[in-house]
């Protein structure tokens, strides 16, 4: 059985390069859709009659909801409906606030796909500081987005080499020598809405090398720095030690809940009267505990006919290799034992980790939080006025005069039956109704080129005919190799120049690689209609090591890439690799094709030339 590093580390390898890509040009960026109209909107002005209220704290019974230029006017059983204001028949439906997911990794199209999901707002808990200002910008507008609004800390706080430096862009961290109130204070500075450290060294997996992580002297400071600039500090922590440390430091909160024992008494109790609190993110615990509920979500016909192909293919994804566990039924215990003791319980997804997925898995994680002892009226308050409380955003999570109409219908009861919350009727964001279709807006395949030559390096650039190379190693996934590429003279078969790619694959990564990748697209990662093809074939020449062809595709930047191994001697060779041999490959989806080194450890070099998908 592989163990949880190991798994981890295949995972990077799948996803990192595309993911690191997409993170550069992360959801924030997509904020200059703003005021684009949403199809088949009428503006942002309505009512809602007939339908039962949960407020975000309380029922209201039937009542009458208006909404005037995208803010909630009157919410009353007799509120009068202006005269031409469109109405919407609520009969036998349940009225709630925009859900909010107190957890998530957001980039893509997770700001759409959680909006369809009816989460209007979210959390993001760790990336790149530089779209904090365009994400303020879309929360604090009333245009018609169609996305979920995010709130982030920008980058989390963590050691150097820690948990949160494996995705794929450089992230500050804090060592021994840092001025932590300094550090901090260039966080809020860049944007941070709230502050997140991790409190990770992977000791709660048994078998796993152990991580860097922050000092408790470090976590108490960064702590008291957050606070002093009016910023809440949460914490991921993976083990009840950790946490009670973090409680007792004054943390505002726990962004998980620890798995690797049920929480006991003195720690319910701390948690209890500090008023600390803690989003269980049980949706993704589930995952490593094979638990098999991604698979049962996305089975659920009212979730399963609005999933894009890369939503199914998030909530399908598994940790290989770990059998069923206890770690759900620990996690469970924890949040039952806290709840009945006070303490807040806010819902978060923690999507999109394996077996979870953006505004779907916020649905489950409402019913994992029912069957951990909260009442469906608390759940829904976990996901709506509570974390809005706790983080400070004002205007969402309630349904009420002055507040921001971010609304979701829904057919049938939750208040009594969580689950209903799945068959959703109509959600709006800003007043206005937000595209549930899950092709809209989805990236089609764009069609191949005609030419089949990729590149031959003959003009003396790293250019190719199409798409474009860039170099990739497994510093994205928290590895240690290295790479440089160069043009150098004289190609195969006597051509006037090859590509050279030189560097070392270094040891303590148990998946390392180091080479080069194509991408097809003019973007990177988006997907190419190869499927006319029938042949990768190039010209290679190295130092007679095994190097690997791995080719990325489907319809998830996530996929795992398909692989086969090929020899560089010290004499050019052609090599022809049919591409109904890469296992799995959808050519319809062609995304990236990577020529990487892996094990042994060591130095390595190969030359490409005359690249083609015949």
């Amino acid at each position: 059985m592989k163990r949880l590093p190991e798994i981890l580390a295949f995972t990077a390898l799948a996803a990192t390069l595309g993911l690191a890509v997409a993170l550069q040009g992360t959801a924030g960026d997509r904020s200059g859709e703003a005021g684009e109209p949403a199809a088949g909107t009428d503006g942002n002005s309505f009512a809602i009659r007939g339908a039962r209220v949960f407020d975000g704290e309380r029922d209201l019974g039937v009542a009458t909801v208006v909404v005037r230029d995208g803010v909630v006017e009157a919410v009353a059983a007799d509120a009068a409906v202006p005269d031409g204001l469109p109405v919407v028949d609520g009969a036998g439906k349940t009225l709630l606030p925009g859900l909010i997911d107190a957890h998530v990794h957001a980039w893509g199209d997770a700001q759409r796909d959680a909006a369809r999901f009816g989460v209007t707002t979210a959390f993001d808990m760790h990336g790149m500081a530089d779209r904090l200002p365009a994400l303020r910008e879309q929360r604090e507008s009333l245009a018609d987005t169609g996305q979920a609004d995010l709130w982030a800390s920008g980058y989390a706080i963590t050691a150097p080499g820690g948990h949160g430096t494996q995705y794929g862009f450089p992230v500050p961290a804090v060592d021994a020598d840092t001025d932590i109130d300094a550090f901090i204070g260039a966080r809020v500075d860049e944007g941070a809405d709230f502050i997140k450290l991790i409190v990770e060294d992977l000791s709660a997996y048994p078998g796993a090398p152990t991580l860097p992580t922050l000092a408790p002297a470090q976590v108490s400071a960064v702590i008291a720095a957050a606070h002093a600039r009016d910023r809440i500090a949460v914490a991921h922590v993976s083990t009840q030690e950790d946490a009670r440390h973090a409680v007792a430091s004054g943390v505002d909160g726990l962004v998980h809940v620890f798995a690797d024992e049920v929480a006991d008494r003195d720690f319910i109790e701390a948690a209890a009267a500090a008023d600390v609190f803690v989003t269980p993110t049980l949706a993704v615990v589930a995952s490593f505990a094979n638990a098999g509920h991604g698979d049962a979500l996305a089975a659920d016909p009212r979730v399963g006919s609005l999933l894009t192909a890369e939503q199914r293919a998030t909530l399908g994804a598994v940790i290989p290799g770990v059998p069923a566990n206890d770690r759900l039924d620990r996690a469970i215990a924890s949040v039952r034992a806290l709840h009945a003791a006070g303490v807040t319980i806010l819902a978060g997804s923690d999507a999109p980790n394996p077996g979870t997925a953006h505004g779907a898995s916020l649905h489950a994680e409402l019913e994992l939080l029912v069957g951990a002892g909260l009442s469906p009226a608390q759940a829904l308050a976990a996901a709506t006025s509570l974390p809005a409380a706790r983080f400070g955003v004002e205007g969402r999570g309630h349904v009420a005069p002055g507040m921001r109409a971010d609304l979701v219908l829904v057919d049938g009861d939750p208040l009594a039956d969580i689950t209903a919350t799945r068959t959703i009727a109509q959600v709006w964001k800003n007043g206005y109704p937000v595209e549930r279709d899950p092709a809209a807006g989805v990236v089609e395949a764009q069609a191949a080129p005609a030419q089949t030559l990729v590149g031959d390096f003959e003009d003396g650039t790293f250019g190719a005919a199409f798409g474009s190379w860039q170099p990739t190693t497994d510093q994205m996934a928290g590895g240690a190799s290295t790479v440089e590429h160069r043009l150098v003279e004289g190609g195969a078969a006597g051509s006037a120049g090859a590509l050279a790619v030189a560097g070392e694959i270094r040891a303590g990564f148990p998946f390392p690689w180091a080479g080069m990748i194509f991408f097809p697209a003019a973007e990177p990662m988006q997907p190419v209609d190869f499927s006319a093809r029938t042949e990768l074939v190039f010209q290679v020449r190295g130092d007679g090591r095994s190097y690997s062809a791995m080719l990325f595709s489907g319809p998830s930047m996530q996929s795992v890439p398909s692989t086969l191994a090929f020899q560089a001697g010290p004499e050019w060779a052609e090599v022809r690799l049919a591409l109904a041999d890469f296992p799995g490959a959808d050519l319809s989806q062609l995304r990236g094709i990577a020529f990487t080194a892996g094990q042994p450890a060591g130095s390595f070099e190969f030359f490409l030339d005359r690249v083609e998908l015949r």
